[in-house]
């Protein structure tokens, strides 16, 4: 793992646009992973801007998310698709239909799931998969848990993911329960990880998921076992590291 410390959130993002903008750049048709939340706002800014100056081209560009809320249409201005389109896919000049959601509408978990097992498997594979980290450890919305699981599911999401997530909404009724979300072995699949952290309190989590024992109780400890992952995080998410 390479670890990549940046004095705050600009810098963060601006360092893990760099590494996404080379993957675009050496190979124009990648596949790539992306994620949502606060955590990638920086990067997608930054790539938005650097697609203005003439710097980057998407046309060839396919794109695959992590994951989407069950029962939130594409329109809904809380849901995955919607956040991807308005913090990214409509401002550069990528091909719509080369942008893959699971679909939050498809109330048959099992078909929304296999659905989108082929859609990755349709695509030829992730060449650099984007993550944030949840505060438990989750990555996607692959919370702790017994085992980890392999492929595309619906999970029940975890209070605190809940929580989390409350801020996007208007209160945290409203929050869904459950989401579909890319499996552990399809992300490990991909080619290259970049996994980014900001603030003090992902601190804690930092520590334990990357320098402690590989368990799905903390799903983020299984990227140790990834042969090409870069971790980019700002001074205070990484500073009970011991760099």
């Amino acid at each position: 793992m390479r670890i990549i410390k940046a004095k705050d959130y600009y810098s963060m993002s601006r360092m893990a646009a760099n590494i996404i903008s080379a993957q675009i750049i050496m190979k124009p048709k990648c596949v790539l992973g992306l994620a949502t939340g606060s955590t990638p706002l920086g990067i997608y800014e930054q790539l938005i801007e650097w697609y203005k100056k003439g710097d980057l081209d998407f046309s060839e560009v396919t794109t695959i998310n992590l994951d989407e809320y069950k029962g939130l249409a594409p329109d809904n201005e809380q849901s995955y698709r919607y956040f991807m389109n308005t913090n990214l896919f409509d401002h550069i000049n990528i091909d719509k239909d080369k942008t893959f959601v699971p679909d939050g509408l498809e109330m048959d978990s099992k078909k929304a799931c296999s659905d989108y097992n082929q859609t990755i498997l349709n695509s030829g594979g992730v060449d650099l998969q984007l993550l944030g980290l949840g505060n438990n450890g989750h990555i996607g919305f692959n919370e702790p848990d017994e085992a980890f699981e392999k492929e595309t599911h619906c999970v029940k999401l975890s209070d605190s993911t809940v929580e989390a997530n409350a801020r996007f909404f208007d209160n945290v009724e409203d929050v869904p329960k459950e989401a579909y979300t890319m499996g552990i072995k399809s992300i490990m699949q991909a080619k290259k990880i970049v996994i980014v952290v900001n603030g003090e309190k992902k601190a804690k989590i930092v520590k334990e998921a990357f320098f402690g024992p590989v368990t799905p109780k903390v799903p983020a400890s299984v990227l140790q076992l990834h042969n090409d992952v870069t971790l980019v995080g700002d001074e205070e998410a990484l500073k009970l590291l011991d760099l």
